[in-house]
């Protein structure tokens, strides 16, 4: 039991500054690629910062896995953030930091209840306009064959491409891109299976209330018949008694 608050309490007190991490991570990620004459400092300084915000998130990973009650059951339920730690580790590339990121922030956002599922899917669709915008204009603007070349373009390609309409005015041409594509349909459709599903849920749980609150009236209302019924039989016999006193008096002795 001390394990488990003890986790709550670190999940709590890292809440706020994880997602301030991943603010300035997000930030590091932007600059070099809107800014493509960055100097090679801040290129560099932009790197550290990304690298250091996905070592505090593994590290905040570690200190969940120290303090879970059973760390073997913890690894079993939380197998996506062992895999966004380990997969910058296996290829330093800058894409997956990109995604390794992103998910160790979704499942880090999700542990906090304050955080409501409407709040939740509209920050994701935001973070994955955005990112999947700098991701695509990253691989695309030196493509020889590329017709993605400025950030607009990648902003709107991502927006018809996360609503899956795919105008085809802007394509990726690398195999990286198409990646990145596939994994903003796919983020696309998720979200709007969570948004379709959430709405009717919510439609369903307010005809529910509406059923339960004409039952108990209903039931209110059979309880008050049942209850007038009793009282005019009670009445019945009640006179039907006076009626045959007062025949046994009027009888000549």
């Amino acid at each position: 039991m001390e394990e488990q608050s003890a986790q709550a309490r670190w999940e709590r007190h890292t809440q706020r500054p994880l997602l301030a991490l991943a603010v300035a991570f997000a930030v590091a990620y932007a600059v070099p690629i809107v800014d493509s004459s960055a100097g090679h400092s801040l290129t560099a300084a932009c790197t550290v910062v990304e690298w250091v915000v996905w070592g505090s998130f593994a590290t905040d990973y570690l200190m969940r896995l120290a303090l879970a009650r059973g760390r073997k059951e913890f690894v079993w339920t939380h197998w996506l953030d062992l895999c966004a730690v380990i997969l910058p580790i296996l290829q330093p590339l800058r894409l997956l930091r990109l995604v390794s990121t992103l998910l160790l922030v979704g499942r880090r956002a999700r542990m906090a209840s304050q955080i409501r599922l409407t709040t939740y899917v509209a920050g994701s669709v935001v973070g994955l306009l955005m990112f999947g915008s700098l991701a695509v204009l990253s691989v695309e603007r030196e493509s020889p064959n590329g017709n993605i070349r400025t950030l607009g373009d990648a902003v709107w390609w991502s927006f018809t491409t996360m609503t899956t309409v795919g105008y085809g005015d802007h394509a990726p041409t690398t195999g990286l891109g198409r990646m990145i594509a596939v994994g903003l349909m796919l983020s696309g459709i998720a979200l709007l299976g969570v948004v379709t599903a959430n709405i009717a849920a919510w439609f369903i749980a307010r005809f529910e209330k509406d059923d339960v609150e004409e039952r108990r009236q209903t039931e209110a209302i059979e309880s008050l018949a049942a209850e007038v019924r009793g009282l005019r039989a009670e009445v019945a016999a009640l006179t039907a008694l006076a009626s045959a006193g007062e025949a046994v008096e009027e009888r000549p002795g």
